[in-house]
């Protein structure tokens, strides 16, 4: 897959990552990194991530997201690479799911 490829990810973040700023600091890079697509809350105490851009930009938001904003603690990425769908203009913070 070349770097400038478009791809997508879905990505599920643990730890302690709610009420730490997680979602706004995940916003931040992606738009950052010219990315699409949405993070929120998980009632499971985790953070869900849906992102499409670049392959590159991607790899670099999935080493954002082992790393978090300082307040956070993440245990665990998991995450799967998906065929980008082009259906998001922004990177949006949805409401808890």
């Amino acid at each position: 897959m070349s770097e400038s490829e478009l791809s997508g990810i879905h990505a599920t973040v643990e730890g302690y990552v709610h009420g730490v700023g997680f979602r706004y600091f995940v916003q931040e890079t992606a738009v950052g990194l010219g990315l699409t697509g949405w993070v929120r809350n998980r009632t499971d105490g985790t953070v869900e991530v849906l992102a499409e851009g670049e392959h590159i930009h991607l790899e670099n938001l999935l080493a954002a997201l082992r790393r978090g904003p300082r307040a956070a603690y993440v245990s665990g990425v998991d995450f799967e690479w998906l065929p980008a769908t082009g259906a998001y203009t922004q990177f949006i913070v949805r409401m808890t799911g």
